[in-house]
Protein backbone atom coordinates (compact mmCIF):
# COMPACT_ATOMS: atom_id res chain seq x y z
CA UNK A 1 0.00 0.00 0.00
CA UNK A 2 1.37 3.25 -0.96
CA UNK A 3 0.70 6.25 1.69
CA UNK A 4 1.56 10.03 0.66
CA UNK A 5 1.18 12.88 3.15
CA UNK A 6 0.69 16.31 2.41
CA UNK A 7 2.14 19.03 5.12
CA UNK A 8 -1.66 20.24 5.91
CA UNK A 9 -3.46 17.03 5.23
CA UNK A 10 -6.55 18.43 5.16
CA UNK A 11 -8.35 15.77 3.96
CA UNK A 12 -7.31 12.20 2.46
CA UNK A 13 -8.10 10.71 -0.82
CA UNK A 14 -8.22 6.57 -1.32
CA UNK A 15 -7.98 5.88 -4.48
CA UNK A 16 -9.18 2.52 -6.77
CA UNK A 17 -7.50 1.36 -9.58
CA UNK A 18 -9.01 -0.59 -12.69
CA UNK A 19 -9.14 -4.00 -13.81
CA UNK A 20 -5.69 -5.30 -15.89
CA UNK A 21 -3.60 -2.61 -14.57
CA UNK A 22 -2.20 -1.89 -10.65
CA UNK A 23 -1.78 1.05 -8.12
CA UNK A 24 1.99 2.01 -9.36
CA UNK A 25 0.08 3.68 -12.39
CA UNK A 26 -1.42 6.41 -10.62
CA UNK A 27 1.63 8.16 -8.82
CA UNK A 28 1.17 11.26 -10.92
CA UNK A 29 -2.54 11.06 -10.13
CA UNK A 30 -1.57 10.65 -6.20
CA UNK A 31 1.00 13.54 -6.67
CA UNK A 32 -1.10 15.77 -7.61
CA UNK A 33 -3.21 15.26 -4.74
CA UNK A 34 -0.24 15.68 -2.34
CA UNK A 35 0.35 18.90 -4.15
CA UNK A 36 -2.96 20.19 -3.21
CA UNK A 37 -3.19 19.60 0.06
CA UNK A 38 -4.62 15.80 0.52
CA UNK A 39 -3.13 12.49 1.91
CA UNK A 40 -3.23 9.78 -0.58
CA UNK A 41 -3.95 6.14 0.01
CA UNK A 42 -3.72 3.71 -2.47
CA UNK A 43 -2.52 -0.42 -3.12
CA UNK A 44 -3.33 -3.24 -5.75
CA UNK A 45 -6.62 -4.95 -5.22
CA UNK A 46 -6.74 -8.57 -4.92
CA UNK A 47 -5.22 -10.47 -7.53
CA UNK A 48 -3.57 -7.40 -9.11
CA UNK A 49 -0.45 -5.61 -9.28
CA UNK A 50 1.97 -6.95 -6.42
CA UNK A 51 -0.65 -8.74 -4.43
CA UNK A 52 -0.21 -11.88 -2.80
CA UNK A 53 -3.02 -13.71 -4.25
CA UNK A 54 -3.24 -15.13 -7.41
CA UNK A 55 -2.83 -12.82 -10.03
CA UNK A 56 -6.10 -12.35 -11.94
CA UNK A 57 -8.03 -14.42 -9.93
CA UNK A 58 -10.72 -13.58 -7.00
CA UNK A 59 -13.14 -15.98 -5.45
CA UNK A 60 -15.87 -13.14 -4.81
CA UNK A 61 -16.35 -9.57 -5.65
CA UNK A 62 -16.80 -9.24 -2.33
CA UNK A 63 -12.75 -9.51 -1.57
CA UNK A 64 -12.76 -5.99 -3.58
CA UNK A 65 -15.42 -4.59 -1.35
CA UNK A 66 -13.61 -5.27 2.06
CA UNK A 67 -10.44 -4.55 0.68
CA UNK A 68 -11.62 -0.97 -0.14
CA UNK A 69 -13.41 -0.83 2.98
CA UNK A 70 -10.14 -1.20 4.81
CA UNK A 71 -8.64 1.09 3.25
CA UNK A 72 -11.63 3.54 3.99
CA UNK A 73 -11.09 2.45 8.06
CA UNK A 74 -6.92 3.43 7.62
CA UNK A 75 -7.49 6.90 5.63
CA UNK A 76 -10.17 7.88 8.41
CA UNK A 77 -7.55 6.89 11.12
CA UNK A 78 -5.28 9.50 9.49
CA UNK A 79 -7.79 12.16 10.47
CA UNK A 80 -9.67 14.89 8.21
CA UNK A 81 -12.24 13.79 5.36
CA UNK A 82 -12.13 10.77 3.51
CA UNK A 83 -12.48 10.96 -0.53
CA UNK A 84 -12.79 7.76 -2.22
CA UNK A 85 -11.74 7.95 -6.10
CA UNK A 86 -12.25 4.91 -8.40
CA UNK A 87 -11.05 4.24 -11.88
CA UNK A 88 -12.98 1.62 -14.11
CA UNK A 89 -13.80 -1.49 -12.02
CA UNK A 90 -12.47 0.37 -9.11
CA UNK A 91 -15.46 2.91 -9.43
CA UNK A 92 -17.42 -0.66 -9.48
CA UNK A 93 -15.62 -1.59 -6.49
CA UNK A 94 -16.69 1.75 -4.83
CA UNK A 95 -20.01 1.65 -5.53
CA UNK A 96 -20.71 -1.91 -4.00
CA UNK A 97 -19.19 -1.34 -1.28
CA UNK A 98 -20.30 1.93 -0.46
CA UNK A 99 -24.04 -0.32 -1.79
CA UNK A 100 -23.08 -3.02 1.18
CA UNK A 101 -21.50 -0.76 3.48
CA UNK A 102 -23.27 2.82 3.71
CA UNK A 103 -21.99 3.70 7.13
CA UNK A 104 -18.30 3.91 6.12
CA UNK A 105 -17.34 7.93 7.24
CA UNK A 106 -16.34 9.00 3.27
CA UNK A 107 -17.20 12.75 2.94
CA UNK A 108 -17.38 12.12 -1.14
CA UNK A 109 -16.90 9.87 -4.28
CA UNK A 110 -15.07 10.59 -7.52
CA UNK A 111 -16.05 8.11 -10.06
CA UNK A 112 -13.53 7.47 -13.19
CA UNK A 113 -15.38 6.16 -16.54
CA UNK A 114 -17.06 3.47 -13.77
CA UNK A 115 -17.50 -0.08 -14.84
CA UNK A 116 -21.42 -0.25 -15.51
CA UNK A 117 -21.61 -2.23 -18.92
CA UNK A 118 -18.96 -3.75 -20.26
CA UNK A 119 -18.46 -2.68 -23.98
CA UNK A 120 -17.09 -6.16 -25.47
CA UNK A 121 -18.96 -8.83 -23.99
CA UNK A 122 -18.70 -12.28 -25.06
CA UNK A 123 -21.21 -13.93 -27.20
CA UNK A 124 -24.28 -16.15 -26.13
CA UNK A 125 -22.25 -19.05 -26.54
CA UNK A 126 -18.95 -17.96 -24.66
CA UNK A 127 -20.86 -16.86 -21.77
CA UNK A 128 -22.84 -20.14 -21.17
CA UNK A 129 -19.88 -21.95 -21.70
CA UNK A 130 -18.26 -19.49 -18.84
CA UNK A 131 -21.10 -19.90 -16.39
CA UNK A 132 -20.44 -23.73 -16.76
CA UNK A 133 -16.56 -23.18 -16.36
CA UNK A 134 -17.52 -20.85 -12.95
CA UNK A 135 -18.31 -24.25 -11.58
CA UNK A 136 -16.22 -26.85 -12.34
CA UNK A 137 -12.91 -24.66 -13.49
CA UNK A 138 -13.43 -21.45 -11.71
CA UNK A 139 -9.44 -20.16 -11.83
CA UNK A 140 -9.28 -21.39 -15.44
CA UNK A 141 -7.33 -18.09 -16.95
CA UNK A 142 -8.61 -16.51 -20.27
CA UNK A 143 -7.82 -13.46 -22.10
CA UNK A 144 -9.51 -10.00 -21.66
CA UNK A 145 -10.93 -8.01 -23.53
CA UNK A 146 -8.63 -5.70 -25.47
CA UNK A 147 -11.26 -2.52 -25.78
CA UNK A 148 -8.80 -1.91 -29.10
CA UNK A 149 -6.28 -0.79 -27.01
CA UNK A 150 -7.56 2.78 -26.65
CA UNK A 151 -7.57 2.92 -22.90
CA UNK A 152 -5.30 6.30 -23.53
CA UNK A 153 -4.24 9.09 -26.26
CA UNK A 154 -1.36 9.51 -24.10
CA UNK A 155 1.33 8.16 -25.91
CA UNK A 156 3.83 7.94 -22.97
CA UNK A 157 1.35 5.92 -20.87
CA UNK A 158 0.76 3.60 -23.66
CA UNK A 159 5.19 2.90 -23.72
CA UNK A 160 5.23 2.49 -20.15
CA UNK A 161 1.84 0.12 -20.13
CA UNK A 162 3.69 -2.16 -22.86
CA UNK A 163 7.37 -2.52 -20.51
CA UNK A 164 4.58 -3.24 -17.19
CA UNK A 165 5.29 -6.87 -16.11
CA UNK A 166 2.60 -5.62 -13.39
CA UNK A 167 -0.14 -5.32 -16.09
CA UNK A 168 -2.75 -8.10 -16.73
CA UNK A 169 -3.54 -10.02 -19.70
CA UNK A 170 -5.49 -12.58 -18.47
CA UNK A 171 -8.40 -13.10 -15.83
CA UNK A 172 -10.36 -15.98 -14.23
CA UNK A 173 -13.65 -17.28 -15.78
CA UNK A 174 -14.54 -16.49 -12.03
CA UNK A 175 -12.93 -13.09 -12.09
CA UNK A 176 -15.04 -12.32 -14.60
CA UNK A 177 -18.45 -13.65 -13.88
CA UNK A 178 -18.24 -12.08 -10.19
CA UNK A 179 -17.66 -8.70 -12.24
CA UNK A 180 -20.51 -9.29 -14.65
CA UNK A 181 -22.46 -10.07 -11.68
CA UNK A 182 -21.32 -6.89 -9.63
CA UNK A 183 -22.29 -4.66 -12.28
CA UNK A 184 -25.62 -6.03 -12.52
CA UNK A 185 -25.75 -5.46 -8.33
CA UNK A 186 -24.99 -1.94 -9.07
CA UNK A 187 -27.67 -1.18 -10.63
CA UNK A 188 -29.88 -3.32 -9.22
CA UNK A 189 -29.44 -1.44 -5.38
CA UNK A 190 -29.55 1.90 -6.74
CA UNK A 191 -31.04 2.86 -3.68
CA UNK A 192 -28.94 1.68 -1.43
CA UNK A 193 -25.96 4.21 -2.70
CA UNK A 194 -25.62 6.45 0.14
CA UNK A 195 -26.26 10.02 0.46
CA UNK A 196 -23.06 11.69 0.14
CA UNK A 197 -22.06 13.75 -3.10
CA UNK A 198 -20.85 12.32 -5.86
CA UNK A 199 -19.09 13.23 -9.18
CA UNK A 200 -18.98 10.73 -12.54
CA UNK A 201 -16.30 11.70 -14.81
CA UNK A 202 -17.15 9.55 -18.04
CA UNK A 203 -15.00 9.37 -21.32
CA UNK A 204 -16.82 10.72 -24.32
CA UNK A 205 -14.52 7.99 -26.54
CA UNK A 206 -14.89 5.21 -24.15
CA UNK A 207 -14.08 1.85 -25.70
CA UNK A 208 -14.41 -0.03 -22.47
CA UNK A 209 -17.04 0.96 -20.46
CA UNK A 210 -20.71 2.01 -21.86
CA UNK A 211 -21.07 4.86 -20.81
CA UNK A 212 -24.84 5.25 -21.53
CA UNK A 213 -24.98 2.69 -19.03
CA UNK A 214 -23.16 4.74 -16.58
CA UNK A 215 -25.60 7.80 -17.15
CA UNK A 216 -28.21 5.61 -16.43
CA UNK A 217 -27.50 4.11 -13.22
CA UNK A 218 -26.42 8.21 -12.32
CA UNK A 219 -30.22 9.00 -12.76
CA UNK A 220 -31.49 6.38 -11.51
CA UNK A 221 -29.89 7.57 -7.99
CA UNK A 222 -31.55 9.25 -5.25
CA UNK A 223 -29.27 11.65 -3.74
CA UNK A 224 -29.02 15.23 -2.74
CA UNK A 225 -25.72 16.06 -4.71
CA UNK A 226 -24.47 14.45 -7.71
CA UNK A 227 -22.34 15.68 -10.45
CA UNK A 228 -22.28 14.10 -13.99
CA UNK A 229 -19.35 15.51 -16.18
CA UNK A 230 -19.00 13.75 -19.83
CA UNK A 231 -15.35 14.52 -21.23
CA UNK A 232 -15.88 15.04 -24.90
CA UNK A 233 -13.42 13.27 -26.92
CA UNK A 234 -11.06 12.07 -24.28
CA UNK A 235 -10.40 7.75 -23.67
CA UNK A 236 -11.57 5.64 -21.07
CA UNK A 237 -8.68 7.15 -18.77
CA UNK A 238 -9.23 10.40 -18.33
CA UNK A 239 -7.06 11.14 -15.65
CA UNK A 240 -4.39 9.66 -18.17
CA UNK A 241 -4.90 11.51 -21.26
CA UNK A 242 -2.88 14.51 -22.42
CA UNK A 243 -5.95 16.44 -20.90
CA UNK A 244 -5.45 15.08 -17.58
CA UNK A 245 -4.32 18.60 -15.62
CA UNK A 246 -7.92 19.93 -16.32
CA UNK A 247 -9.31 16.81 -15.49
CA UNK A 248 -8.09 16.99 -12.31
CA UNK A 249 -8.78 20.86 -11.30
CA UNK A 250 -12.37 19.66 -11.83
CA UNK A 251 -12.21 16.85 -9.34
CA UNK A 252 -10.15 18.83 -6.99
CA UNK A 253 -12.63 22.19 -7.18
CA UNK A 254 -15.21 18.89 -6.12
CA UNK A 255 -13.64 17.46 -3.17
CA UNK A 256 -12.08 21.64 -2.24
CA UNK A 257 -15.81 22.41 -2.09
CA UNK A 258 -17.06 19.43 0.57
CA UNK A 259 -13.53 20.05 2.54
CA UNK A 260 -15.31 22.93 4.33
CA UNK A 261 -19.28 21.44 4.44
Amino acid sequence: MHRLEASDGRGTVVIVHGAFEHAGRYHWLAEQWQAHGYNVLYGDLPGQGQSTRRRGHIRSFNEYIEQVSSWVHAAHGQGGPVFLLGHSMGGLAVIRTLQEKPELPVRGVILSSPCLGIVNQPNRIKRTLGKGLNYVAPSMLVKGASGTGKATRNEDVLTKDKEDTLMLTKVSVRWFNELNKAVDLAHKKHAQFPDVPLLVLQAGEDYYVQSDRTLHWFNHLNIHEKSYKEWESLYHEVFNEPEREDVFRYAETFARHHLRK
